[in-house]
C-alpha cells in the first residue's frame, strides 16, 4: 500500500511542475503551448473563411466549451486522473508479476525506424478509439458520458473539448492494454496525439474540409458533421461516421454516411433540447440518470 500512496504523491509533484513547466517554458515538445497555437489557430481559420457564415465568431457555449479545453486536458488530469491512470498501471503490472509475466509486450517494435513506429502507433490507436466511440454510442451507460459532446448545437474549433470526463478514463483504459503490447513509450505517444488533436480540432470547426480522394482515409468537418446530425439515418440505429481522425474504418465496416452537404443540419440528440446547459449539470446528469 504505501508504494501506491508513493506513486499518488510523487504524480502530483511530478505533474505539479510538468504544468509550471508547460507554461512558463515554451518548446517544440510542449503540449500547452501545442494546444494553444492548434485552437486559435484553427479558430482564426474559422473566422477567415467560415462554412457557415451566419454562424457567430462566439458561437452558442464557446466560452462553456473553451472551460472543458483547460479542465479536460490540464484541470482534471491534476485532479486525481494522472495519479490514479499511474495506479492502475503499477497494479497492473504488479498483478501480472505475480502470476509469473514481467513484460507484456507481444510485439517488438523499437528495431523499427522512428517515422514507422508512428505510424503504425496512430493507425493501431486510431482503430481502437474508433472501436471505443461505437461502444460510447452502443452501451446505454457510456451513451449517458458521451451525450454532453453530442449536446453541440453549432459546430465550432471548441466542440471538440466538450466531453464528460469519464470518457477520459473510459478511453484511456481501454487503449492501456493493447498499446502496452506494442511496447510504445509516452514520447511516442506525444507527437501521435498532436497529430490527433489537429485533426480533431479540423473535424470540429467550422470549415469547409473534404480532402478529395483522401476523404476515404482521412476524417474531415464535411464527414464527421453527420456524426454529430440530431436525425439518425434510417438502418443506422448507433450513429454513423465514427472515426476520430481516420476515416476508412467506417468505409470498411459499413458505418460512413455523407449524403449531402451536412452545413445547415440540426446537431445534437433526440431530447438534447432539454440537456443540461451548465457544466455542474453536466457533469452530474450520467450519474443522475443512473441513478
Amino acid at each position: 500500500m504505501e508504494k501506491y500512496i508513493n506513486i499518488i504523491l510523487n504524480t502530483y509533484q511530478g505533474y505539479y511542475h510538468y504544468l509550471l513547466n508547460e507554461v512558463l517554458q515554451p518548446s517544440w515538445h510542449n503540449y500547452f503551448w501545442w494546444l494553444l497555437v492548434l485552437s486559435i489557430g484553427v479558430w482564426l481559420l474559422e473566422i477567415l473563411m467560415p462554412w457557415r457564415s451566419q454562424q457567430a465568431i462566439f458561437r452558442k457555449d464557446f466560452w462553456l466549451d473553451g472551460f472543458y479545453l483547460f479542465f479536460n486536458f490540464f484541470i482534471f488530469s491534476l485532479i486525481g486522473f494522472a495519479a490514479i491512470s499511474n495506479v492502475v498501471a503499477q497494479m497492473f503490472e504488479d498483478i501480472l508479476a505475480s502470476i509469473g509475466f514481467k513484460n507484456i509486450v507481444a510485439i517488438e517494435l523499437s528495431a523499427l525506424p522512428q517515422l514507422a513506429k508512428l505510424l503504425i502507433m496512430f493507425v493501431v490507436a486510431d482503430f481502437i478509439q474508433w472501436n471505443i466511440h461505437r461502444l460510447l454510442h452502443r452501451v446505454p451507460q457510456l451513451w449517458e458520458y458521451h451525450k454532453l459532446h453530442h449536446s453541440v448545437e453549432q459546430m465550432g474549433v471548441a466542440a471538440h473539448f466538450r466531453y464528460h470526463f469519464m470518457e477520459n478514463v473510459i478511453y484511456k483504459v481501454l487503449q492501456y492494454i493493447p498499446l502496452a503490447m506494442l511496447g510504445f513509450g509516452l514520447q511516442d505517444f506525444f507527437v501521435v496525439h498532436i497529430v490527433s488533436v489537429a485533426i480533431g480540432h479540423l473535424n470540429h470547426s467550422n470549415l469547409n474540409l473534404s480532402y478529395g480522394p483522401l476523404k476515404y482515409i482521412l476524417n474531415s468537418p464535411a464527414m464527421h458533421i453527420w456524426h454529430h446530425a440530431k436525425a439518425i439515418p434510417e438502418g443506422h440505429r448507433y450513429g454513423i461516421n465514427f472515426g476520430l481522425s481516420l476515416s476508412v474504418w467506417d468505409y470498411l465496416f459499413g458505418t460512413a454516411h455523407i449524403p449531402s452537404s451536412g452545413r445547415d443540419i440540426a446537431l445534437g440528440f433526440e431530447g438534447s433540447e432539454h440537456y443540461p446547459n451548465t457544466f455542474w449539470a453536466q457533469m452530474l446528469a450520467p450519474f443522475r440518470k443512473a441513478k
